[in-house]
């Protein structure tokens, strides 16, 4: 990583935050839709979305007080989502599938998570498909229209 990747990361990892900080009531919970996680469709753009979504969501785990487990593997699923969105984009997949891997990663990490290290009391199906509806509202209704703009007006951002 040079210079430049390593501000783009530092810039998406602040931006995660602020964002999470701005909505934190509903950030976190079964019934939860962290607006920063819109910008997981950054992948797409620049392979420096990568740690800096994961150094993000890592930070603002730390900073809300999320429990160790959390910390670690909600922050993983957040790099794993990352990691194979910008895979998924340098293959060409679809626009439409993009913003499916946080869907679906955060949905079985972290229902797997709020049942079993937070204790919700909720089936873990019932948890996967709350957390999953939050990440739906987040990346599709937020991220895609991000990405159709950073695509179209974004071009010197990432160059």
């Amino acid at each position: 990583m040079n210079t430049r990747s390593i501000t783009r990361a530092a810039i998406i990892a602040a931006l995660y935050i602020l964002l999470s900080l701005a909505v934190q009531p509903i950030a976190s919970g079964l019934v939860q839709c962290r607006i920063s996680e819109a910008l997981t469709i950054l992948p797409v753009f620049t392979g420096a979305a990568v740690p800096g979504l994961f150094i993000g969501c890592l930070l603002f785990n730390l900073i809300s007080g999320a429990v160790a487990y959390d910390v670690v593997f909600g922050s993983l699923a957040t790099l794993l989502a990352a990691l194979l969105t910008w895979r998924m984009a340098k293959r060409g997949m679809p626009k439409w599938l993009l913003p499916l891997p946080s869907v679906v990663f955060n949905g079985l990490i972290v229902g797997a998570l709020l049942v079993y290290a937070y204790g919700v009391p909720v089936s873990y199906p019932l948890a996967v498909l709350y957390v999953a509806a939050g990440q739906a509202v987040a990346c599709y209704v937020l991220g895609m229209p991000l990405m159709l703009l950073l695509g179209r007006f974004g071009k010197k951002l990432f160059s």
